[in-house]
């Protein structure tokens, strides 16, 4: 509700809710309140959001589904799409000046501007009461349990499996089932054919997911179960030295100077064995008629010593600033989004997946037969995600202190002093938990951890 519907005494939705066990989710007894103004004018919705990697996703987003929306609802909807490396230093820009989008959408959990954003409760309340809890990778994402708090609200993430070449990896007789095959397969395909494992130590968004999925899947981790800082750790030590022979054996120095978008283009122009990434490489291969994406598979996320586990590759976030023109036009909106997301499934070509499961009901059954993927079954290695994409912070919550440190390549500068030969892994090790000592006293002190 907006402040001024408060001051009329309105009842929120705080009033007539209650939690469901386990996950801090309210499930509401009614359809959520959007308080309209007489006789005003139309009402106007400010969007930011990235470019996304699957055109066909804006087109679909910006000219059909926010315009019919908009209709609906009286209300001029205005989309902003930016580079995704761009949308943190824009939203902190708009914090700044106080003054900005109603919605924004990060890639990765926003807990850092948790005291600059709405509460997304009631939303979350309203899309379950429709459509049934959302999956704990959501919630994990964008819950506080210290203040419980929903900092922002996500209707969908991105799966980040294995996108390998099938002609090289077959030459050398092997599949990329785990991290060591990655190692010794990669090695293989370098030293026959000089083409490198595309796997970026860089400060940019996949490689924070990258080596958050290596670490997790050797039993190492940011913080425990409660949030207490558990990074200096034999695991995590392993791990590292792991990442450093990769380096040396399969991989090339150019992946500490990519981008978010990096491997992509090395994998569709044939220059790398495997990376990971969601499936915007083989969606351009195919959209845009190139004969290499025959050659590119999909395979689970890789198996470490001690699990197999990934990441989500993009988790959406919607945030909604207490300073939003329109807080109640944005809560609404998502809501309605998250009614229509089997469309923005479509749209997207398969990218992203939806938080509520029930939204998309026949998924499994559209992935197994595609037809523009070779084979046509391409993508059914993604029906069971949930049982091996976790979230930033594994195995607690995505606070704070995590997204701070994600922000900021804590993790990512570790890897690449560790790989390069700059540090040991035990100096990398220890310059990293330095760092994230005083990160995690930060929001400790501020009372968000």
């Amino acid at each position: 509700m907006t402040a001024q519907a408060q001051q009329r005494g309105g009842a929120t939705r705080r009033e007539v809710i209650k939690t469901f066990a386990g996950a801090g989710v309210a499930v509401g007894l009614g359809p959520l309140v959007h308080a309209r103004r007489a006789h005003a004018a139309k009402n106007t919705l400010k969007i930011l959001q990235w470019s996304h990697f699957v055109p066909g996703y804006d087109k679909w987003f910006n000219t059909q589904y926010v315009k019919e929306w908009g209709e609906k609802n009286d209300t001029d909807v205005i989309v902003d799409n930016i580079n995704l490396a761009l949308i943190e230093s824009r939203a902190a820009a708009e914090v700044s000046a106080q003054k900005g989008h109603d919605l924004v959408l990060f890639l990765s959990p926003p807990a850092v501007f948790e005291d600059q954003v709405v509460d997304l409760t009631d939303v979350y309340a309203e899309s379950a009461r429709k459509h049934g809890t959302p999956i704990d990778l959501a919630v994990k994402s964008t819950y506080n349990p210290r203040t419980k708090r929903y900092f922002a609200f996500s209707d969908s993430f991105v799966p980040d499996p294995i996108d390998y070449r099938t002609d090289l990896w077959g030459d050398v007789g092997m599949k990329p089932d785990s991290w060591d095959d990655v190692r010794v397969g990669g090695k293989k395909i370098k030293d026959k054919h000089r083409i490198p494992v595309g796997i970026g130590l860089s400060a940019e968004l996949d490689t924070a997911m990258a080596m958050r999925a290596i670490m997790y899947s050797f039993g190492a981790h940011e913080q425990d179960a409660e949030g207490n800082l558990t990074i200096n750790s034999p695991h995590t030590l392993e791990a590292l030295k792991f990442v450093k022979a990769l380096f040396e054996e399969a991989m090339t120095p150019e992946v500490l100077a990519w981008d978010a978008s990096s491997n992509n283009r090395q994998m569709l122009a044939g220059r790398s064995s495997l990376v990971l990434n969601a499936i915007s490489i083989t969606r351009t291969g195919e959209n845009d008629k190139l004969p290499i994406h025959e050659k590119i598979a999909l395979a689970k996320a890789a198996k470490g010593p001690v699990r197999r586990i990934g990441l989500e590759h993009v988790m959406n976030c919607y945030a909604i600033w207490k300073f939003s023109d329109n807080i109640d036009g944005a809560k609404k909106f998502l809501v309605d989004y998250v009614d229509n997301f089997r469309k923005a499934f479509l749209a997207s070509e398969f990218y992203n997946f939806p938080c509520f499961a029930n939204t998309v009901p026949d998924l499994k059954q559209l992935i197994a037969k595609d037809t523009k993927a070779v084979p046509p079954d391409k993508y059914a290695v993604l029906a069971d995600v949930l049982d091996w994409a976790t979230n930033v912070g594994y195995p607690g919550y995505s606070s704070a202190a995590i997204a701070d440190s994600f922000n900021t390549w804590v993790l990512n500068t570790m890897f690449a002093r560790a790989a390069t030969g700059a540090e040991t892994p035990e100096n990398a090790l220890k310059q990293a938990e330095t760092a994230m000592r005083a990160i995690w006293a930060k929001w400790r002190d501020r009372g968000f951890i």
